[in-house]
């Protein structure tokens, strides 16, 4: 009797020892990195100008004061479309960082669009967010986004509200679409020469060299593709009156067939980088040549064991903007004469350096020379593998130029609207980010 009155304790006893020693077991820890990624079409309404080129046939010969166009003014409006402009998001969090990276088919970013997107989208708990939209620069995609009456007149025209909103509803939809598929992810790194489509407008060397960073699921199916290379999108010239994501766009539809995901263009420091192969065929030749350097990147790739994403950001003071007329018009002008543009133009902006796994890019707010981008590049040390140049990304400052490059007139020089030491400036600044950014991982 006392057996079987002492068993049915033992047996609670031991269902009680089992439950608290489950109880108290370690959870799952959560994935180190979580991703998703999405994309949407720019559908902006008929009549919308295209950006990028300031001259003739695309500008107006008088502007349209009579409001015969609901959207054009400066410039005349498209006549249809060639290619989808899309807007492409990339969400990635880890630790206390909350990335949304968009890259967009617009010949640059203007930041308050960054800030109307960043107000829309939803925050993660603990996790300090980061919006960076990158603009792949193509010279066909659409105008009528920016606030911005000297941009308005020079390449993008009056900013209207009809097109405004579909960028930034597209930029939405692809970041909110991006946030809802998270899940957990993987990293790999890879790169490749890609020769034969680019030229230097300043006859010096180019960097040709092709990156690609591949988010994964753990079993290795492609969540999205970054991949950042310098080129100009003025493979169409001017001429052309079709919306178009000209060669990257291209490049990034043929790298999605292959890969069945986003593929998001980061351009690079292309401000002296030209397309070597114009008009439509070249859009096709050249874009296939980058998407083929991709497809090589990617097989070459290597899984990064560093599955994380943090960041840094730096503020960058610049000199007072101007116009240079010797620049523009030729050596004959003596130096030193200019137009004020402070008052278009602030005189800081910011540098953001993140790190992705052990691949660090580096935000800047316009169109560096090659020889900037290369300067920042070889800052590559431990705990990064590579460091890449995201051009074009929150901001667009115009031009960038070594002081040599400056020093000659040229088109590159006259769109150097802060002087020979803005370029060095810029440079300084990513080196300060990345230095942030490596202590702040070193914190961790």
């Amino acid at each position: 009797m006392l057996r079987l009155r002492r068993a049915p304790r033992a047996l609670a006893a031991a269902l009680v020892a089992g439950a608290l020693l489950a109880g108290s077991a370690p959870a799952p820890a959560a994935p180190a990195l979580l991703a998703g990624a999405a994309q949407a079409e720019v559908q902006v309404p008929p009549g919308t100008p295209l950006a990028g080129y300031g001259g003739f046939p695309r500008r107006a010969w008088v502007p349209d004061l009579l409001g015969r166009h609901p959207i054009a003014f400066w410039f005349r409006p498209a006549e249809g479309t060639h290619d989808p402009i899309m807007a492409r998001g990339l969400y990635l969090a880890s630790a206390d960082l909350a990335l949304y990276w968009l890259t967009v088919d617009l010949v640059g970013v203007d930041p308050a669009l960054v800030t109307a997107l960043a107000g829309r989208l939803p925050l993660e708990r603990g996790a300090r967010p980061l919006v960076l939209v990158s603009a792949s620069h193509t010279h066909a995609g659409p105008g009528g986004y920016a606030d911005s009456e000297l941009f308005a007149f020079a390449a993008v025209d009056r900013l209207a509200p009809g097109a405004r909103g579909a960028v930034v509803e597209a930029m939405t939809r692809a970041a909110r679409e991006a946030r809802a598929r998270k899940g957990p992810a993987a990293l790999a790194a890879g790169h490749a020469q890609v020769k034969g489509v680019a030229e230097s407008r300043l006859g010096l060397p180019l960097d040709e060299r092709l990156d690609v960073v591949k988010v994964a699921r753990p079993d290795g199916r492609a969540v999205a593709v970054l991949w950042n290379y310098a080129i100009h999108g003025t493979a169409l010239v001017m001429d052309n009156m079709l919306l178009s994501a000209d060669v990257m766009g291209h490049a990034s539809a043929l790298i999605e067939r292959a890969v069945g995901a986003p593929a998001l263009f980061v351009n690079g420091a292309e401000g002296d980088v030209s397309p070597r192969l114009r008009g439509p065929a070249g859009v096709r030749a050249a874009g296939e040549a980058l998407a083929g350097g991709a497809r090589e990147a990617l097989r070459r790739a290597r899984p990064d064991p560093a599955a994380r994403v943090a960041a840094a950001t730096v503020q960058v003071t610049l000199p007072a903007p101007s116009l240079s007329l010797r620049n523009c018009l030729g050596a004959w002008v003596p130096r030193g004469l200019g137009i004020g543009l402070g008052w278009a133009l602030p005189m800081s902006t910011e540098v953001t350096a993140v790190a992705m796994g052990r691949t660090a890019w580096v935000s800047m707010p316009g169109e560096l020379e090659t020889r900037l981008g290369l300067d920042i590049k070889a800052g590559a040390r431990a705990p990064f593998e590579r460091v890449l140049v995201a051009g074009l990304t929150n901001d667009h400052r115009a031009y960038f130029t070594t002081p040599e490059a400056y020093g000659r007139p040229s088109y590159v020089s006259c769109a150097s609207l802060y002087g020979a030491e803005g370029g060095k400036r810029l440079r300084d600044g990513a080196v300060a980010a990345l230095e942030a950014l490596r202590q702040r991982l070193q914190r961790r």
